[in-house]
C-alpha cells in the first residue's frame, strides 16, 4: 500500500489494555505524523468497514491508525448473545486508557488522536477527560457523547463532532454533548447521512473530516513511528 508519505505497513499485534490482551491492527505509513487509535462502538471490532475505510484514508494521509477490539474473544462471544458488555462504558474507557498506556509504552508519537463510533465516542471522550496528557483530539462519528456527560467539562484535546444530518435523535445528544464541552471543538452536520453514514460519499465526507481535524491537532513533533527495541 502507497500513501502521500511512502509505504504503509500494516501489522497484527496484541494490545496489553492493563493486562488484558486485545487484538489489534496498526497502519503504519513511513515517517507518520502521528497516531490515532480507533474506539470502536456497539459490537463492532477491528474488522469494521467502515472505520477500516476511515484508518486507510488517514494512513494515505500520513498517520499511522491503531485498530484494537475493546473485548477479549470469550466476552465477544458472550456481549453476541447478551449484548451487554457493548454499552458498559466504565469498562469501554477503562480498557481505552489501558491502550492509550500501552501506546504511550511502546511507542513515540506523544499525545494521540481518538476516533470513536457511537458508544465507542463515549469511551473515547471519557479517557481523554482521564489522561489528558496522552490525547491530542478526538473525533467522534455518529457518537453518544452523552452518555459521559459528566465528564465532558474534563476534556482537554480539541473535539470535533461528525453527525448525520437525518441522524435527527444523536444529533440532538451530539449539540446538547457540544454545549458541556470547555476544550475547543465543533459539530458538523454531514448532508443526507443516516446514523451509519451508509449513504454514497457521506462516509468519505466524513473520513475527509476527521483527517483535517487529526492533522491539525496532532502534534508535529510526532515524527518517530517505530516500536522500541524490547518490542521488536
Amino acid at each position: 500500500m502507497r500513501s502521500n508519505s511512502g509505504k504503509i505497513e500494516l501489522r497484527e499485534l496484541v494490545v496489553d489494555s492493563a493486562g488484558v490482551p486485545l487484538p489489534a491492527y496498526l497502519l503504519l505509513p513511513s515517517a507518520a505524523k502521528g497516531l490515532v487509535i480507533f474506539v470502536h462502538g456497539s459490537g463492532s471490532s477491528r474488522f469494521s468497514v467502515r472505520n477500516r475505510q476511515v484508518a486507510e484514508l488517514l494512513a494515505r494521509a500520513g498517520l499511522a491508525t491503531l485498530l484494537f477490539d475493546l473485548l477479549t474473544e470469550a466476552e465477544g462471544r458472550r456481549d453476541a448473545v447478551t449484548a451487554e458488555l457493548r454499552f458498559d462504558i466504565p469498562l469501554l474507557i477503562e480498557r481505552t486508557q489501558g491502550t492509550l498506556e500501552w501506546v504511550a509504552r511502546t511507542f513515540e508519537f506523544g499525545p494521540v488522536g481518538l476516533f470513536g463510533s457511537s458508544t465507542g465516542a463515549a469511551a473515547a471522550l471519557g479517557a481523554a477527560a482521564l489522561e489528558p496528557g496522552r490525547v491530542a483530539a478526538v473525533v467522534s462519528r455518529g457518537g453518544r457523547p452523552d452518555l459521559v456527560m459528566p465528564l465532558l467539562p474534563k476534556v482537554e484535546a480539541p473535539t470535533l463532532f461528525v453527525v448525520g444530518e437525518l441522524d435527527t435523535v444523536v444529533l440532538e445528544l451530539n449539540r446538547k454533548a457540544a454545549a458541556a464541552m470547555h476544550a475547543p471543538h465543533d459539530l458538523v452536520v454531514v448532508p443526507g447521512a443516516t446514523h451509519l453514514f451508509e449513504e454514497p460519499g457521506t462516509l468519505e465526507h466524513a473520513a475527509g473530516l476527521a483527517r483535517d481535524w487529526f492533522l491539525r491537532h496532532l502534534s508535529p513533533k510526532a515524527e518517530r513511528s517505530g516500536l522500541h527495541p524490547s518490542q521488536e
